[in-house]
């Protein structure tokens, strides 16, 4: 059940969606009238945790009642340095035990289930260092995000022709995704050539190669050369555009303001306060979180004090 705090805010949402792509239009229609308050309620969502937390020693890194992902939407869930954020995203995708809780995706149970049994069920993540093979070929690299692979049991394995097939749709599928990321000029490089940010497209092309329902990306932006800062995010934005729903963590708040519908506020490992970027960049909770009796100063892209707050350490 959606947390009850003392928080609550009903204000509706009142966006004008006349000029936006039809994916963020229509995650805006759908998150609306939902109520700006931590472990509100989503029309139709994706994903769904209960009493979810995790202690280290005498820290308790994550303590979440209640939270709710809405389908189709892009969500940020941002926070202070130490609030419990990828610790969280550990726990949902498998990384990590919980000391309890429970969630759901797409209605199932998948509380303890590992992390390639969750990315079969279409869940998948990246991570905020990047996790590319860096001794293996671009091409390769790809070919192993694709799921449902005949050729990888060892008896079909002998026998090329049951799995052929199937082998050429998947570097279809890749030479168009990389296509899209532009990397189709690095097939037969070796990942560890890549930039950084390089290394960030291709971690995010493998991740489609899956098929995903939700991609959950773990500062993506981080260590990213600010001329690919863009690329990066219209790629979010055509993977909000196909339907796929999308989790990210970030501290850079001008990318967060521009691609979100929704976001989530953790601190100290609880969630603070939900809503659209506006709203909860003007909360006083949010403000007071990252900036302490610093509470004069803005937190959108006409004052960069929360991002420069926020930069470094852990998450």
């Amino acid at each position: 059940m959606p947390a009850n705090t003392g928080n609550t805010t009903n204000t509706t949402n009142t966006t004008n969606t006349t000029n936006m792509a039809p994916g963020r239009a229509a995650a805006v229609e759908a998150l609306r009238d939902v109520a700006r308050q931590p472990g509100s309620s989503k029309p139709d969502p994706i994903l769904i945790a209960d009493h979810v937390s995790r202690q280290f020693g005498g820290l308790k890194a994550v303590d979440v009642a209640h939270v709710e992902i809405q389908r189709g939407a892009i969500t940020a869930l941002i926070g202070p340095n130490g609030a419990g954020k990828t610790t969280l995203f550990n726990l949902l995708t498998g990384f990590d035990k919980p000391d309890t809780g429970e969630w759901t995706f797409k209605s199932t149970s998948v509380a303890g289930k590992a992390p390639y049994r969750l990315a079969r069920m279409g869940m998948v993540r990246t991570f905020q260092l990047t996790k590319a093979l860096s001794r293996m070929s671009v091409m390769d690299n790809m070919l192993l995000g694709a799921s449902g692979q005949s050729g990888e049991r060892v008896f079909k394995a002998l026998l090329p022709f049951t799995w052929n097939a199937q082998e050429r749709a998947n570097k279809e599928r890749a030479m168009e995704l990389l296509g899209r990321f532009n990397l189709d000029a690095k097939i037969d490089d070796f990942a560890g050539s890549l930039s950084g940010g390089q290394r960030k497209l291709l971690e995010m092309a493998r991740a489609l190669m899956v098929g995903p329902e939700i991609v959950m990306l773990d500062e993506p932006m981080a260590g990213v050369n600010p001329a690919l800062t863009q690329s990066l995010l219209g790629h979010i934005k055509n993977i909000r555009e196909e339907g796929t729903t999308v989790l990210f963590v970030e501290h850079d708040m001008d990318m967060v303001h521009d691609i979100s519908d929704w976001v989530i506020v953790m601190a100290q490992g609880s969630i603070i306060a939900e809503g659209p970027p506006d709203a909860v960049m003007k909360d006083p909770q949010v403000i007071e979180a990252y900036l302490g009796s610093r509470h004069g100063s803005a937190l959108t892209a006409d004052g960069a004090s929360l991002t420069a707050e926020s930069q470094g350490g852990t998450t």
